[in-house]
């Protein structure tokens, strides 16, 4: 196997199958094979799993209901391939994806062993689902597939100072090597800032990250602005929890920049009510953010 692609998955088959249909149209995927992890055990994908089949092998089991990190890791210790992929299972890559993913890895030197670099792909919202204002505001801000803002390394290594906001674990690939040496951390326990956090390591070891648009895949996910702004809320209480394990990390509002979040979640805009969720979750008292 040259390419084995870990998907953490939580209860949703028909998504996917639909996924899964996606890499069945991959250019190389006789050299491929997929981890399917069940963040919690799940009867109606497992059935799904075994009353269909692909030509690629294809592994399936659940882990203790945890987060997507702790799925990711347990995938990797399960993959046969010299690389791995990272992707959602909401993710379509497009038909020559795999492909370029191998290619990039291949032709992109940066030391002789060619295993201190990882691949991020392209990812945007699938027309196919409607786009909704607030989609269209979380791609040109950066809240979600933040692209737009590194535009100008397209086919070159982002910055060292730069590239740990751009580890988007929904499309990334590196060395099985690099993958299982450095794991998602399984102690943060809360959505929003798992792969970011992850960047820190890979890049505080060294590795490269090298932004390959012709990667291309669609996000097939429909978020509403009430749903955003939950999940903006989550992302605030996620730093709170990312405050007291990682004291250091570098995302939570400190000093201007707290001054400034709050001046901001004043706004009467998309911009203000999603900063004023985002400051309503991190002032959670950390209590009712377990209980939650």
């Amino acid at each position: 196997m040259d390419l084995s692609i870990v998907i953490p998955t939580y209860h949703r088959p028909q998504i996917l199958r639909r996924t899964l249909d996606h890499i069945e149209s991959q250019t190389i995927r006789e050299r491929l094979e997929v981890i399917v992890v069940s963040d919690g055990p799940n009867e109606k994908t497992a059935e799904m799993i075994q009353n269909l089949s692909w030509s690629f092998p294809l592994q399936y089991f659940s882990i203790h209901k945890c987060h997507q990190g702790a799925a990711r890791n347990a995938g990797v210790q399960k993959a046969r391939g010299k690389y791995v992929l990272f992707i959602g299972d909401d993710i379509f890559l497009n038909k020559d994806a795999c492909e370029k993913h191998l290619e990039a890895h291949h032709h992109v030197m940066v030391s002789p062993t060619n295993h201190d670099m990882a691949v991020l792909g392209y990812t945007t919202w699938d027309p196919a689902i409607g786009i909704t204002p607030v989609m269209r505001w979380l791609e040109e801000t950066g809240w979600q597939f933040g692209y737009s803002k590194i535009n100008t390394y397209a086919h070159q290594f982002l910055p060292p100072s730069l590239q740990h906001h751009f580890t988007y674990a929904s499309h990334i690939s590196l060395p099985w090597k690099i993958a299982h040496r450095i794991p998602f951390r399984e102690d943060i326990l809360r959505y929003g800032w798992e792969d970011v956090e992850w960047g820190i390591r890979l890049k505080n070891a060294g590795i490269h990250l090298f932004y390959q648009p012709d990667v291309r895949a669609l996000h097939h996910h429909r978020i509403e602005l009430e749903d955003s702004l939950k999940r903006m809320e989550i992302i605030g209480e996620s730093l709170r929890h990312m405050e007291t394990i990682v004291p250091a990390f570098d995302r939570i509002p400190r000093g201007g920049k707290w001054y400034a979040y709050r001046a901001i979640s004043l706004l009467p805009t998309m911009r203000g009510r999603h900063y004023r969720a985002l400051m309503k979750g991190f002032l959670k008292e950390p209590a009712r953010q377990e209980r939650a």
